[in-house]
């Protein structure tokens, strides 16, 4: 007897409906723990059916919204109040199909960008098997947002959400953690941390490309870029890192049986040239399709990859462009921060110009800058102690961001200065009990005169103001402190942060000294 063709017909409709159902879908940033913004409507979207009815339940509440043409639907639950329960949110379109997201918790929200030395794990920090001892923290979840950068703005993510413990911690963002540690522990809300970085880019893979090409500021930036961007041929390239990678293997083999510490794998020429090279992919593929998630405010650590003296004198201008894109983008004037480089050896002023950068776009409102210049390591760009650069993150953000009272949410800024005689008379924001660390006398300060050469100084605390002087120079014109790449200081407010390196010139920098040539003794 012939199959019926009803059943068939049914069976068909059935596969179709099937397939369909997969259309009704979220974010990857929406799923399994999750953290929700609490005290601010928070935006929630999809994608489902060209206009579909799709309604969003979550805390006692039903929101719903109708897709667009593309499928893609956008809505806002009301404010939400903090809560460690374990909920689920759920999306349910035509025909009872849905979406749902378990073990959702509501709390702040922060997000977290840059290179490196935002990327670097907790298991590369320092007291790395301590921490992980003591990582049990339920309502602190992190999400790591993988997808790749892309020549066009994306919709689309990759990534999950994971909640702290021992043996998760290790792929935390150290930086992230270490700050959303504290600011848990003072607050008592749970607190999600999205980690969007990579390491080795320039500040240009994060903005907008669009933003780029039409301020005139900025493409100046993008050609120093590329001069600087060394030119590599693809092919040799590919070859060397294939040899290269086969001796990495051979190499750590050897170290696995023997016991030994393992080497570092090697770098694909190609593949870092593409990444600095290319402009804006970064914003593309790794913040597009994040915008515009609900957060409490953002952090950044970047900085290292534009520190060459003919990319650096750009920093202040496209940081400031960053900061005002992303809020734009956002619809809001978000809280953000940022880690100011810190001491390493660097020759060159490039180093400097870039920390000073950083200090300038301070004027941007509701910012805020960790200072460093205690805390890095001289031959190692990516300092260990990550504890202490989240905790001077937190006290600005416990400080300005959640009201509380906190010992100092700066180290000391500059705030002006004037030139009486022989003096130079400073002020200082940031500065209650100003002080030098080991109580001796304050180090880092150099005062110059007209023919602009620098001359040692001394300084003298008077409550908020520094009285500087050098026997060396009778008439300064201009002051610089800390302006090196690994200086010696020791100045700090009374909650012990170090004041920020900075300068009352604006000299170029000078010329880097030739090199002495090849079989010659010392000049004498």
């Amino acid at each position: 007897m012939p199959t019926p063709r009803i059943p068939l017909l049914a069976l068909l409709c059935l596969a179709f409906a099937s397939l369909a159902a997969a259309d009704l879908r979220l974010p990857a940033v929406f799923s399994d723990h999750m953290v929700l913004q609490r005290e601010k409507p928070v935006a929630v979207w999809g994608w489902a059916d060209a206009d579909e009815e799709v309604s969003v339940e979550f805390a006692g509440q039903k929101k719903a919204a109708k897709a667009d043409a593309s499928g893609k639907w956008f809505l806002r639950l009301d404010p939400l109040t903090a809560s460690a329960e374990s909920r689920k949110l759920t999306a349910t379109g035509k025909d009872g199909r849905k979406a749902e997201v378990s073990d959702v918790l509501v709390g702040d929200v922060w997000l977290g960008s840059g290179q490196s030395n935002m990327a670097m794990t907790v298991n590369r920090a320092k007291d790395f098997e301590q921490e992980k001892t003591a990582a049990t923290f339920p309502l602190i979840r992190h999400f790591k947002e993988e997808s790749a950068g892309a020549a066009t703005a994306q919709t689309q993510s990759k990534g999950k959400w994971l909640a702290c413990t021992p043996d998760n911690v290790s792929g935390f963002s150290a930086t992230l953690y270490f700050f959303g540690r504290e600011i848990q522990r003072e607050i008592g809300v749970p607190i999600g941390l999205i980690n969007t970085s990579v390491g080795g880019t320039p500040i240009e893979a994060w903005i907008a490309p669009e933003v780029q090409e039409s301020k005139p500021a900025l493409k100046a930036a993008l050609e120093a870029q590329s001069a600087a961007t060394p030119k590599i041929d693809p092919e040799k390239a590919k070859a060397d890192y294939a040899a290269e990678l086969k001796k990495f293997k051979a190499a750590k083999a050897k170290a696995v049986a023997e016991g030994t510490k393992a080497p570092r794998p090697p770098r694909n020429a190609a593949e870092v040239s593409e990444r600095k090279a290319s402009y804006g992919q970064l914003f593309n593929g790794k913040v597009a399709p994040l915008v515009p998630f609900t957060v409490k405010g953002m952090l950044w650590y970047q900085g290292e990859a534009n520190s060459p003296e003919s990319r650096a004198q750009h920093y202040a201008q496209q940081l400031a462009a960053l900061v005002t894109d992303w809020r734009a983008r956002w619809g809001e004037e978000l809280p953000f921060a940022w880690v100011q480089l810190p001491n390493f050896t660097r020759p060159g002023e490039g180093w400097p110009l870039t920390r000073e950068a950083m200090l300038k776009t301070l004027s941007l409102p509701k910012t805020g800058m960790a200072v460093t210049i205690d805390i890095g390591e001289a031959k190692d760009i990516h300092p260990k102690n990550k504890q202490e650069v989240g905790r001077r993150l937190s006290l600005w953000a416990l400080g300005t961001v959640y009201g509380r009272k906190v010992a100092a949410t700066s180290g000391p800024l500059p705030a002006g200065h004037e030139i009486k005689g022989a003096e130079v008379i400073v002020t200082l924001a940031h500065a209650e009990g100003l002080k030098t660390r080991d109580g001796g006398p304050v180090k880092g300060f150099q005062l110059a005169g007209a023919d602009k050469q620098w001359k040692p100084a001394t300084a003298r605390i008077e409550g908020a103001k520094l009285i500087v002087t050098s026997a060396e120079v009778a008439a300064p014109i201009a002051l610089r402190y800390a302006w090196l790449d690994f200086p010696e200081t020791n100045l700090v407010n009374s909650a012990d942060l170090p004041a920020s390196p900075f300068r009352t010139d604006d000299w170029a920098p000078l010329p880097a000294p030739a090199p002495a040539a090849k079989g010659k003794g010392k000049a004498k």
